[in-house]
Formats: structure tokens, C-alpha cells, sequence
């Protein structure tokens, strides 16, 4: 091995891993469960990370933008998956978003009055509708009613 062969041996992988934690609120607003799940940065997730590194004409990534919840309970999988296994139709635009200098993105959204019943996955997109899907997780149920807010924290960290 050459000095140079040696010098570059270390490898850099980054390594995008995510955490949310989920909490539900009864209508009185008093905090009921508290949940902390690690999540999935998916293949279309990681695509946009690296596709958001340059700007070109053809290449124009939307930052994130929703957090939709759904009642799916396949697992994630990291290669294919690009949707909710089975939206619940409730996607939310973040209440926050922020990066911070530890190599952290966090977004948190809330979830009121519009959906109701028993919620097992959640997602981070681009978009309303549709877009692309940056991370999914599946969770136990977390049963939600109309009076009930759940908020939810997503915190990404490249690593």
C-alpha cells in the first residue's frame, strides 16, 4: 500500500438516522403517552439528501415540508418504500423545522381534530400530497380521537 492508499483508507459513511417521539394530549391538554421510536430514512429519502447538495435546472429538490400519519403496520422497507403503508389522509405542514450545528434537522407537526382512530405509522415529505417521502416509521397503536392532539417531534441526524 502506497502513503497516499494509506492516507485515504478511513472510510466516511454518512449514515441519516432519525428518532420521533409522539405525544398525545387528551382534550384537557394533559399529556397521556409518550412514545420514542427510531424511524427508516428510505432510498428516495437518502436520493434527495444527496439531491439536495447541488441546484441545477433538472435538479431543483423541494425541502421537506409535511408529516402525514397513516394505519399501516408493514414494516418499513428502506429500498422500496415511498408512501405510508395506508395514509389516514392526515398530512399536516410542520409547525417547526430546524437544523442545528450538530448535524440535526427537526421537524415537529400536530394532529387535532381531523383524524380519528388508531394510528401506526408515521412520514416526513415534500409536499401535500404525493412528493417525495424522506423517512417512515411503523409504531403500536396509538388510538386517537377527535378531542385528542397528538404532536409528533422528528429529529434526523447525519451522522
Amino acid at each position: 500500500m502506497t502513503q497516499t492508499e494509506t492516507q485515504n483508507a478511513v472510510e466516511d459513511l454518512l449514515d441519516p438516522v432519525g428518532y420521533l417521539t409522539i405525544e398525545k394530549f387528551n382534550a384537557d391538554g394533559k399529556l397521556v403517552d409518550v412514545r420514542k421510536v427510531k424511524n427508516t430514512v428510505v432510498a428516495s429519502g437518502k436520493t434527495f439528501i444527496a439531491g439536495s447538495m447541488i441546484k441545477t435546472t433538472t435538479n431543483t429538490p423541494t425541502a421537506m415540508t409535511h408529516m402525514a400519519i397513516g394505519t399501516g403496520t408493514v414494516a418499513v422497507n428502506a429500498a422500496t418504500d415511498t408512501a405510508l403503508g395506508t395514509a389516514a389522509g392526515a398530512r399536516v405542514t410542520f409547525s417547526e423545522a430546524a437544523s442545528s450545528t450538530t448535524n440535526q434537522v427537526t421537524y415537529k407537526a400536530t394532529f387535532g381534530s381531523a383524524y380519528s382512530g388508531a394510528i401506526t405509522e408515521a412520514g416526513v415529505f415534500n409536499a401535500l400530497t404525493g412528493g417525495t417521502m424522506l423517512c417512515r416509521t411503523v409504531f403500536g397503536v396509538v388510538t386517537k380521537t377527535t378531542s385528542d392532539t397528538i404532536t409528533i417531534t422528528w429529529t434526523i441526524t447525519v451522522s
